[in-house]
């Protein structure tokens, strides 16, 4: 029934006249690039519609082990046996720790590949610049730019490099920006910074460019959302926090996660001015069919 109502939808709306021309891909094909492995987390709605209910694909490329969330582990000491709130021993046995859980959260939502970047989970900065400095940057470009080229994505999602956001945050997103934009622009896949609303009457962050990083502007006035508060299931009872909530479940060596992503939240993806027009129809159509499609 699912897809008998898929493809209906394709027919009756312009998806249908796109979908001859190949300017969308209906089991489209997207690149996560996070820092640290619980990031994925912000996008995980639309990633499960893409993957279970599109047929799409979804690869996610991991910049750090997150060994710098030792500070968070202290409950996770009951689950794995160790003392991994201690710097010494989390930095030792949470990068192997860590990437079991986010393979776990990933198998909820359907992530196909993982591309680990193993670069340094130093400590929590908003500094970009230092953690260009510690990481090996022209090698994690360069491989980025490999990936994007090999695979073909339709989208590459990232996280919004607003001021007082995450330093590593930020130079995850920079570094793909710099391999999308090192591409010919005919073989680009469409970048996304994306960042979560928690609450539908909450603003959304006001965000032009990150200062001094123009390849990091977005066109203004362009935001796609998908509300995880969209209902179905018996009685309605049912909404897409559900997924989030399951894949934020698999990090049991972290906490903070769990206190930020609680009900309520809207996905939202900003629209990099790198992109062009014809990938701003694309998009918007994109958007249009995460919307709208249910499970049966």
């Amino acid at each position: 029934m699912k897809k008998i109502l898929f493809f209906l939808l394709l027919l009756l709306s312009p998806f249908g006249i796109e979908a001859q021309d190949s300017t969308l891909n209906y089991q489209p094909k997207i690149l996560l690039i996070t820092a640290h492995p619980d990031d994925d987390a912000l996008f995980s709605a639309t990633i499960w519609k893409t993957t279970r209910l599109l047929g799409g694909t979804v690869d996610l490329a991991l910049m750090t082990n997150g060994e710098g969330g030792y500070k968070y582990s202290t409950l996770g000491n009951y689950i794995y046996g160790k003392d991994l709130d201690e710097e010494e021993v989390g930095r030792d046995y949470l990068p192997g720790i860590r990437k079991k859980e986010l393979m776990a959260g990933g198998d909820v939502v359907g992530i196909r590949n993982y591309f680990f970047f193993d670069q340094q989970d130093f400590y929590y900065t908003q500094d970009i610049e230092e953690t260009l400095e510690k990481w090996d940057t022209e090698s994690v470009e360069a491989r980025l730019a490999d990936i994007m080229k090999e695979e073909e994505y339709d989208f590459v999602f990232m996280m919004l490099p607003f001021h007082g956001n995450h330093g590593h945050h930020k130079a995850a997103t920079l570094l793909g920006l710099r391999a999308i934009k090192s591409l010919p622009e005919t073989e680009r896949p469409i970048a996304l910074p994306s960042f979560v609303r928690r609450h539908a009457e909450d603003e959304s962050i006001d965000f032009g460019m990150m200062e001094g990083y123009p390849i990091t502007k977005v066109k203004p006035d362009i935001l796609f959302e998908f509300d995880r508060n969209q209902k179905f299931g018996f009685d309605d009872r049912l909404d897409y926090n559900i997924i989030a909530n399951w894949v934020i479940a698999e990090h049991k060596s972290q906490g903070t996660m769990q206190l930020l992503m609680r009900n309520g939240v809207i996905e939202q993806y900003w629209f990099a001015e790198l992109n062009s027009d014809d990938d701003l129809d694309k998009t918007r159509k994109f958007f249009e069919v995460i919307n709208t499609v249910q499970p049966d």
